[in-house]
């Protein structure tokens, strides 16, 4: 509250402070009328505290039921079941005074009381992880009763308060006139200063309750934010700070208000990305960031390609159709930097990003430097893509469990550079998966394994090849096309590709990613969920996907033989799978003791070092000459 709200109603109340006690000697000889009506203006004084406090707490418990959407762990998911008691308790009391009157309130009442099973509902949901079904229940169940509770009983305490002041009228015209003026000040005195007092402390809990969330999107403020920074800073967190770029063009030439649907909107994308323990703020204007907990650095720039390709899907806001992109600065906390720093850091980095266009990037105290570097990389991929000298692929065999067959093979690309020779993937990937240029790179990749598919179908070997996608391309509404075309000019059947996308690319948009796998499927394409048990997909979602394997992550697989935990995983993993007549594949087996392992648990295909490592097609087309079993 801002002091020049402050200070004028300090003297308001100073005022009438004075004027009640000037009149106090007039109310010492009124009759047993004026006290009368002195005990029936203290009666609508609690009757007012009591519509108030059912309506704070109603809001209070909306702020915390939205607070644990935003994070499903935190204080306000502990809190919840609590404030809903505290607002049923709050709701009685209003019920058992309006009871005296209209008894309407006790519906309201009621119908609240009935909802505790749905919050209760709600959390295990939560609890259960499964986000989808809980945003289902509070858009469509909690939020809007909550809303329509809110407005009648606001309702209902105006038509109370209006029926109180008819019977006050009453009794003041029955007074006499000498009595009439003093009583009227006397009683406007008290009901303007409780109303005073009860609204400035309503007003002071609720905004202490509500201090944490920016009142537009609902997601932590900046205030809030820069705590929980301050929380994590004993250990090394990572911040990243995202700008809406071209955000003042959309509230310049739409309107504030399709500005603020954008801002919004935005929040909600952004939330709905990240994970449990992962803080999401609006720090102001077009600004927001995310807090991340890990220890690893580089989990951010997963999470931020993910922020990005969210933002590949058109905003529809009023019937009008935005595209806009973001740019993304990340910092990771070094021992001894405050939350200022770090986030002065996270800012730059934006700003970097912003300024060179490359969408994403990471301070590291040289960042000038290495935005040049990270663009003069991105113009060399720009050749690397048309050059057939510099990209080219590897295939790592796939093999089944029983048999040791070969039973497809994985495209991996390599990139050789002119002057800086093999630059490893994980170097390059990143800078692809921020640009459009990550297009004409998968549709390389396409290419170049389709013909070499159809070099191997010339050759009598019926090969599978399974290519890698990335959620920018998979999300394109021209993906499911281009695919098509480019199986038409290299006359390969579709069912010998096969398209793996990991479960980020899934869960950044579901509905548009089942509609590109279905169009996939009518051109024979197979789909596979990449590094499963490392995302977030919702069993809902898997249930519902057009897919026809699952690969494991290689993190589980590693230890597998020796550790119980990561087999049970495992073993689940391939049962769940079986149940929805997948196929399941296991990634990173090195040893004899992992491939036993999974033939005791009913693997179906394995892939890993000890099987085969990524090899050239010549390679691999020798093995097949020699009809080469890999055991």
């Amino acid at each position: 509250m801002s002091l020049s709200r402050v200070r004028p109603a300090r003297a308001l109340t100073v005022l009438f402070a004075l004027l009640l006690a000037g009149l106090a000697g007039y109310a010492v000889v009124a009759n047993w009328q004026q006290a009368a009506l002195v005990r029936e203006v203290a009666a609508a004084g609690s009757d007012t505290d009591a519509y108030q406090k059912a309506a704070f707490e109603l809001t209070t418990e909306m702020a915390v039921l939205q607070g644990t959407m935003l994070e499903h762990d935190g204080e306000e998911r502990d809190e919840l079941l609590a404030a809903n008691q505290r607002a049923d308790d709050a709701m009685a009391r209003m019920a058992m005074i309006d009871e005296e009157h209209s008894g309407e309130a006790t519906d309201v009442a009621t119908r609240h009381r009935n909802l505790r099973m749905v919050v209760v509902g709600f959390l295990a949901q939560v609890d259960r992880g499964d986000m989808g079904a809980a945003k289902v229940t509070v858009e469509e169940v909690l939020e809007p009763e909550y809303t329509a509770m809110m407005n009648e009983l606001l309702a209902e305490q105006d038509h109370h308060l209006a029926d109180y002041d008819r019977k006050q009228a009453q009794a003041l015209q029955e007074s006499r006139n000498s009595v009439i003026a003093v009583l009227v000040v006397f009683v406007a005195g008290l009901v303007v200063l409780g109303a005073l007092g009860l609204s400035r402390r309503a007003y002071r809990r609720q905004v202490e309750a509500m201090a944490g969330t920016d009142p537009l999107t609902g997601l932590r403020s900046r205030a809030a934010f820069a705590e929980h920074v301050a929380e994590a800073l004993p250990g090394e967190p990572t911040v990243l700070v995202i700008n809406v770029d071209g955000f003042r063009d959309v509230n310049e030439q739409l309107g504030h208000r399709v500005g603020d649907l954008l801002l919004v909107e935005t929040g909600r994308r952004l939330a709905s990305l990240v994970r449990g323990a992962d803080v999401v703020a609006r720090l102001g204007g077009d600004e927001f960031a995310v807090l991340l907990r890990d220890p690893e650095p580089r989990i951010g720039e997963t999470i931020a390609a993910r922020l990005t390709e969210a933002f590949d899907r058109s905003f529809v806001l009023d019937e009008i159709t935005i595209d806009l992109e973001v740019s993304i600065g990340a910092a990771t906390a070094a021992p001894g930097e405050d939350v200022v720093t770090v986030l002065r850091h996270a800012d730059a980095a934006m700003h970097e990003a912003k300024q060179n266009r490359t969408g994403f990037c990471r301070f590291q105290g040289e960042n000038r430097q290495d935005a040049a570097a990270r663009l003069s990389l991105l113009g060399d991929l720009r050749r690397a893509v048309e050059d057939p000298e510099q990209l080219t692929l590897h295939y790592q065999p796939k093999v089944a469990v029983d048999t040791g067959e070969l039973v497809g093979v994985e495209a991996l690309a390599r990139w050789h550079h002119p002057e800086r020779g093999p630059v490893s993937p994980a170097d390059f990937i990143p800078v692809l998966e921020v640009t459009n240029l990550m297009h004409r790179f998968t549709e390389r990749v396409l290419t170049m394994a389709l013909r070499q598919a159809r070099t191997w179908l010339d050759a009598g070997h019926r090969v599978p090849i399974a290519v890698n996608v990335s959620a920018r391309s998979l999300l394109d509404p021209q993906f499911p096309d281009r695919v098509a075309t480019l199986l038409a000019d290299s006359g390969v059947p579709g069912d010998l590709l096969s398209i793996e996308v990991t479960e980020y690319a899934l869960m950044s948009d579901p509905d548009t990613a089942i509609r590109a796998l279905h169009r996939l499927r009518e051109s024979g394409v197979k789909a596979s969920i990449d590094d499963y048990g490392t995302g977030y997909s919702s069993m809902t979602y898997l249930k519902l996907l057009p897919i026809a394997e699952l690969k494991i992550d290689r993190s589980f697989v590693l230890d597998m033989a020796d550790d119980n935990s990561s087999r049970a995983l495992v073993a689940s993993t391939v049962e769940l799978g079986h149940r929805l007549g997948l196929t399941v594949v296991a990634e990173g087996v090195e040893d004899e003791a992992a491939v036993q392992a999974l033939r005791e648990i009913g693997c179906d295909t394995a892939q890993g070092y000890h099987f085969a490592k990524p090899m050239t097609a010549e390679a691999l087309t020798t093995q097949l000459r020699e009809t080469l079993q890999v055991a």
